[in-house]
């Protein structure tokens, strides 16, 4: 398995707030998802100029942010296993977003920090 992006993801019904805030800092808005899981869930992936990213979503269901590591994989089954071997869980139970061009859970440690565990097909 090898990681191919890991950076910071923002949970937010305020998402638009956020948003804004990281563009005052600098960030630009690269690609937004709409949608997600079926459900109003809108992803905004952000870069500043010295190449680092935040992605913010926004949900309007979730009552207190959340932040969350997102970490991009080339083999999302492998990390999914090494993640379940060593204590993580999916917060879904065995349920993954499955889009056309991702596969992603999160994944939530025995001391309750979280991965967005995600791999892009190309």
């Amino acid at each position: 398995m090898k990681i191919t992006t890991f950076n910071p993801l923002i949970v937010s019904a305020r998402a638009d707030e956020w948003v804004k805030l990281f563009e005052e800092l600098g960030f630009e808005k690269r690609h937004e998802i709409k949608g997600i899981d079926g459900m109003e869930v809108t992803s905004t992936r952000m870069k500043d100029a010295n190449g680092n990213y935040v992605d913010i979503a926004k949900a309007l269901k979730v009552k207190q942010d959340l932040t969350l590591i997102r970490m991009n994989v080339d083999d999302f089954d492998e990390a999914y296993e090494f993640l379940i071997s060593k204590g993580f869980r999916n917060s879904r139970g065995d349920k993954t977003v499955d889009l056309e061009k991702s596969k992603s859970a999160m994944m939530i440690s025995p001391s309750g920090f979280a991965f967005d565990l995600c791999q892009h097909f190309k």
